[in-house]
């Protein structure tokens, strides 16, 4: 490829311009020739804005990148090399609602995790797999590096109801935990290296490394002694030293909802009652960003994309796009087919492990297997996305509520089925598939 074609699927979001400076510092070793920005229609301003800010950057970095904007989604995916998704179906108002609705119940709200996560994955996975449709007769030879959540039902659902071979599942999760040990040891990032095994949003650090010394029990005692690890979205309530001590790997922050759910609840209740849901206080935060990006004299990055809550998504996709083109094998932390790196989750699912990065593809670094505290957390939660990618794809109503019921943050299936039935009408807008099949709300 010696001209290469990026298209962005979501190219409207306030990441876009973390993406846009990743690919111009690294333009010399990732000549990319065209990038377009693809939205839908109601986007259009957004996408305007972040699109002129693109075009200012790489103006001022006077690298010959093209910038292109567009609604049609089939005209920008004609022989692309690459295409990265990071959509939001629905956009932030239906996140407020998978949020608020699960605490009426109390249960966790969260974008991610439990219900929410569910219905996210929902009304997300029918348009990535569009897209995967549409990339197998426009762009069969691309890659698909998807960073839209829940990232890792969305890349179980690739792997099993699409014909697309090259595709890849990224988050932030990781590499913010390796710069949070970093910032721990008061060390450059680099010289940190981190086994993560697990799913995503439910990865573990299974080893730390400083300088290829084993450190896992120094990090360890440092996140037992109230140092913590955590990220924007998520509040930091700690952890008990003997818990940590006992567990022996690292954690991730996600895991706060799973070991301190009552916690996490009272506390999301309390945020709720304060400033609102997560997704309300990002919908100030984008209104700024957005502000920002309109002047005409602003052609970088502003520092205040930082406060987002996705730092390092979108540079870690340029990262990984040219580990890909060019052939690095370098170790990175995706979401990718497990071919048993993980011995007790199924060969054919979607796991998040360390990769080797090569031009046909992440390799995955077996790990064996987790150890046995946490396998059964692990095995649930897959079991939760494979039901969940069922659901999304047929619109089975009776498979979403087992997706519901199974899933460990909500404890009984009579709550569990009010808060579908609840979430299905508030979503129905974004949910078709629920509403034309034999097993769908319309089955009478």
């Amino acid at each position: 490829m010696e001209e290469i074609k990026v298209v962005t699927i979501g190219g409207g979001s306030s990441y876009t311009p973390e993406l846009v400076e990743g690919f111009i510092n690294r333009y010399e070793e990732l000549p990319i020739k065209e990038l377009w920005l693809v939205d839908i229609p109601a986007g259009k301003e957004k996408l305007e804005s972040v699109g002129a800010l693109a075009k200012r950057m790489v103006e001022k970095a006077e690298v010959p990148i093209e910038i292109h904007l567009s609604y049609n989604r089939k005209e920008a995916l004609e022989n692309a090399d690459f295409v990265t998704t990071q959509i939001r179906v629905g956009l932030l108002e239906a996140r407020a609602l998978d949020e608020r609705i699960p605490l009426k119940y109390n249960v966790i709200g969260q974008e991610t995790n439990g219900p929410g996560g569910l219905f996210k994955g929902l009304r997300t996975i029918p348009v990535i797999l569009d897209i995967c449709r549409e990339m197998e007769r426009l762009c069969p030879d691309a890659w698909l590096i998807n960073f839209s959540n829940p990232a890792g039902m969305v890349t179980e659902a690739v792997l099993r109801y699409s014909n697309l071979t090259k595709t890849v599942g990224l988050c932030n999760v990781p590499i913010g935990m390796k710069m949070g040990v970093a910032e721990m040891l008061g060390v450059d990032s680099e010289r940190v290296y981190i086994e993560f095994a697990g799913l995503n949003h439910m990865v573990f650090g299974t080893d730390v490394y400083l300088d290829g010394e084993r450190i896992t029990d120094l990090v360890l005692d440092k996140l037992s002694n109230g140092t913590g690890l955590t990220m924007k979205n998520i509040v930091d309530l700690g952890w008990q030293p003997e818990f940590i001590q006992a567990l022996g790997i690292l954690p991730c922050p996600y895991h706060r909802y799973y070991y301190q759910t009552s916690e996490m609840l009272e506390a999301e209740l309390q945020e709720m009652n304060e400033t609102g849901t997560r997704a309300e206080v990002v919908k100030e935060l984008e209104g700024e960003l957005f502000e920002l990006y309109k002047d005409p004299d602003l052609a970088t990055k502003p520092p205040q994309l930082d406060e987002r809550g996705g730092a390092y998504y979108s540079d870690a996709a340029c990262r990984l796009i040219s580990s890909i083109y060019n052939d690095k094998g370098d170790i990175q932390p995706v979401n990718t087919r497990n071919n048993g790196a993980i011995k007790s989750l199924p060969y054919d699912s979607a796991v998040e492990v360390n990769c080797v990065i090569t031009r046909s593809g992440p390799k995955p670094i077996s790990v064996c297997d987790l150890p046995v505290a946490v396998r059964g957390l692990v095995q649930q939660i897959k079991s939760f996305e494979r039901v969940a990618s069922e659901a999304a794809v047929t619109g089975n109503y009776n498979q979403a509520l087992l997706a519901m019921t199974i899933n460990p943050l909500v404890h009984s299936d009579s709550i569990a089925k009010q808060m579908l039935d609840e979430m299905l009408e508030a979503h129905q807008d974004y949910l078709p598939q629920f509403y034309s099949t034999e097993l769908s709300l319309n089955k009478d």
